[in-house]
C-alpha cells in the first residue's frame, strides 16, 4: 500500500513552519540535521507511515521554513517542536533525530519528558566534543565570505557533486555519498538568509574546538525512556565512539551499527533503517512520565 506524503505549512509565532506529514497511528517526529531538511527522510517516511503518523519538519532556518533573525539554539528548536506539535494537536511522540536533530531530540525529551515516548538517535550530536574539521572551521571569522563564494559557484558545485557521487558508487568509495550529501547542504545556502541561519545554528552548538553543547551530564535521565542509537561505522562527521558514551551512561539503550555506512545511515540503507526502527517501536512500551519518579531521578547524587 502506498502512503501519501503531504507537504504542509503552519504559522507558529508568526513564522512559517513547513513539514511533511504521512500516515495514521502513534506519532513519530523526524528531525533532520544542520543544513538538511525534511527531504532527507524521503526514503523512509513511506515505510514508517504504514503504521504511524509521521511528522517531518523543516527546522526554522532550513528548507521551506522561514529564516528569521531569531533563536537557533538547541533549546529554541526543542520549543519549536513542542509548539508545532501543539498546533497539530499531537500530545506525545517518538522522536527520531539525526545529527543536530539528535541533539534537539535529546533536548526535547529533557524539556518536555511528558511528551516524549521514545528516542531514536542517528549519528547524533551532543554526545562529545569531537566533530569534523570542516564544521569547526565554519565557526571561524570569515566563514560567511567562504560560504557566499561557494553559493555563487552552485552550478559548478552541483555538477561536480553528481560526478563525484556517480564515480564513488562505481568505485565502491563509501565516503562519496557523505561528501555529496554535505555538498547538497551547501547548495541549500544560496540565499543570504539561509547562510545566516546556518551559521547562527552552527555557532550555537559548535566552536573551533568542536561541539560545545553536551547532553552527557543529563543522559542518565534517558534510562527512564526507551532509546535506540543508530550509527554508521564510517561516520566522518561525528565519530562512532560517541555511541560508546550512550552505552556507558544509558545501559538500557539499544545500539545498531550500520557497517560501511557514513553520517547518513538512513540514506545508505533505508530498508534496514526502517526494519530496525519498526522493531524497536514494536518491542518497547512508550514511556509513561511520572513527576515523582522524574524528581527522584533529578535528585540523585552524581
Amino acid at each position: 500500500m502506498t502512503v501519501e506524503v503531504v507537504r504542509e505549512t503552519r504559522m507558529v509565532h508568526g513564522h512559517r513552519r513547513a513539514f511533511l506529514r504521512a500516515g495514521e497511528g502513534p506519532a513519530l517526529l523526524l528531525i533532520h540535521g544542520i543544513g538538511n531538511n525534511a527531504r532527507t527522510w524521503a526514503g523512509v517516511i513511506g515505510k514508517l507511515a504504514a503504521t504511524h503518523t509521521v511528522i517531518a519538519p523543516d527546522l526554522l532556518g532550513h528548507g521551506d521554513s522561514d529564516k528569521p533573525r531569531g533563536d537557533y539554539s538547541i533549546a529554541g528548536y526543542a520549543n519549536g517542536m513542542r509548539d508545532l506539535l501543539s498546533v497539530l494537536d499531537i500530545e506525545q511522540v517518538t522522536v527520531i533525530g539525526h545529527s543536530l536533530g539528535g541533539g534537539v531530540a535529546l533536548q526535547f525529551a529533557y524539556q518536555f519528558p511528558e511528551r516524549c515516548q521514545r528516542i531514536v538517535l542517528v549519528g547524533s550530536g551532543g554526545l562529545g566534543s569531537e566533530l569534523s574539521a570542516t564544521l569547526r572551521a565554519a565557526t571561524l571569522p570569515g566563514a560567511e565570505v567562504v560560504l557566499t563564494g561557494l553559493a555563487g559557484a552552485s552550478g559548478v558545485l552541483r555538477t561536480g557533486l553528481r560526478g563525484l557521487e556517480g564515480f564513488g558508487r562505481l568505485a565502491g568509495w563509501k565516503q562519496a555519498r557523505d561528501l555529496a550529501e554535505a555538498g547538497e547542504a551547501l547548495l541549500a545556502l544560496r540565499d543570504v538568509e539561509a547562510r545566516r541561519a546556518f551559521l547562527r545554528t552552527l555557532r550555537s552548538v559548535v566552536d573551533a574546538r568542536g561541539q560545545a553543547v553536551t547532553a552527557l551530564d543529563r543522559l542518565y535521565l534517558a534510562n527512564a525512556i526507551p532509546m535506540l542509537v543508530i550509527w554508521g561505522s564510517r561516520d566522518p562527521i561525528v565519530p562512532i565512539s560517541h555511541a560508546d558514551a550512550v552505552r556507558a551512561l544509558v545501559p538500557t539503550a539499544r545500539l545498531e551499527v550500520f557497517e560501511d555506512a557514513g553520517h547518513w545511515p538512513h540514506l545508505d540503507d533505508p530498508q534496514r533503517f526502517c526494519r530496525v526502527v519498526s522493531r524497536f517501536l514494536r518491542d518497547t512500551e512508550p514511556a509513561a512520565h511520572d513527576r515523582d519518579s522524574w524528581r527522584a531521578l533529578l535528585a540523585q547524587e552524581p
